[in-house]
C-alpha cells in the first residue's frame, strides 16, 4: 500500500495533489509544529503576470504550538481575499467555476487553522474527483510523543499497513532508503512534470503556484490529466 504524509498547506501547488491521488492513503499532520516562515497559511498567486503572496492571518499565540492548535485571526477578512483573487482571475477561462468553490473554501466559518486548512484540502480533492482517504496523524496509534522525523514516518507508514512511502523531490535528502528497507517500506520520490504548462493570460508562464491558479485557467478534466504527469525517483542510501 502506497502512503505519503505531509503538513497541511492552505490551497498549496499541484503536487501536493498529485501526491494524494498517486497514494492508497494520504496522511495530513495536525500535530506538528507551526513554521512561521513555512507555507501552512499562505502560498502564491498569479498578478499581473508575477506572483504574489495570498495568507490567512493567525491569532497572536506561542510559536511551540501544533498546528492543530493555532487559530486564524478574528480579523481575518474572507471577503477581502475573495476580492483579491477576483481581481487577479476575472479574466481567466474558468474564473466562474472556479471562484465558486474557492468561495466555500474561504467562506468556512471554521477558526482552528489545522480544521480550516484540512476542509480546503479536502473540498480541492472532491472539485478533482480524487478519492485517496484522508487520515489525520494524531488519530494512528504510535509514540508521537517520542517519535521525530524519519522514524515518525516509518512508524505512521507501518500503523495503516504501508509497504511503499512516496515524498515530494524536496525531501530526497531527509530519508535514509536502506533504513526504510530494514522496515519493509520502498521508498520513492515525486516530481511534478515539467509538462504542466497552461497559458496565464498572455504572460510567460509562472510555475508552482497554488492549485487555485491552475484552477482558474484549466477545465477540471485538464486538471485531472495533469494530476498523472509526475515521475517517481528511487530513494538514496546514507
Amino acid at each position: 500500500m502506497k502512503i505519503a504524509i505531509m503538513q497541511p498547506y492552505f490551497l498549496p501547488y499541484i503536487g501536493y495533489f498529485q501526491l494524494i491521488d498517486a497514494v492508497d492513503t494520504f496522511i495530513i499532520y495536525d500535530n506538528i509544529k507551526y513554521t512561521k516562515k513555512g507555507w501552512i497559511n499562505r502560498n502564491r498567486f498569479l498578478v499581473n503576470g508575477s506572483d504574489a503572496l495570498f495568507s490567512l492571518p493567525l491569532k497572536k499565540d506561542s510559536d511551540l504550538l501544533d498546528v492543530r492548535d493555532r487559530e486564524i485571526s478574528g480579523d481575518f477578512d474572507r471577503k477581502k481575499l475573495l476580492n483579491r483573487f477576483a481581481g487577479a482571475y476575472a479574466k481567466a477561462p474558468e474564473f466562474q467555476h472556479a471562484l465558486e468553490e474557492i468561495t466555500k473554501i474561504v467562506s468556512c466559518p471554521e477558526t482552528n487553522l489545522f480544521k480550516f486548512i484540512f476542509s480546503s484540502v479536502q473540498r480541492v480533492c472532491a472539485y478533482l474527483n480524487i478519492k485517496t482517504p484522508i487520515v489525520v496523524s494524531s488519530e494512528i496509534p504510535i509514540d508521537h510523543a517520542n517519535l521525530r522525523a524519519q522514524d515518525k514516518v516509518i512508524a505512521l507508514c507501518k500503523a495503516l499497513g504501508g509497504t511503499h512511502y512516496i515524498n515530494p523531490i524536496g525531501g530526497v535528502g531527509l530519508y535514509d532508503k536502506t533504513e526504510f528497507g530494514r522496515h519493509g517500506l520502498e521508498l520513492s520520490f515525486q516530481k511534478t512534470g515539467n509538462d504542466v504548462i497552461y497559458p496565464q493570460f498572455d504572460n510567460v508562464f509562472v510555475p508552482s503556484l497554488s492549485i487555485l491558479d491552475v484552477m482558474m485557467f484549466n477545465r477540471t478534466e485538464q486538471i485531472q490529466s495533469f494530476l498523472k504527469l509526475y515521475s517517481l525517483s528511487a530513494g538514496l542510501t546514507k
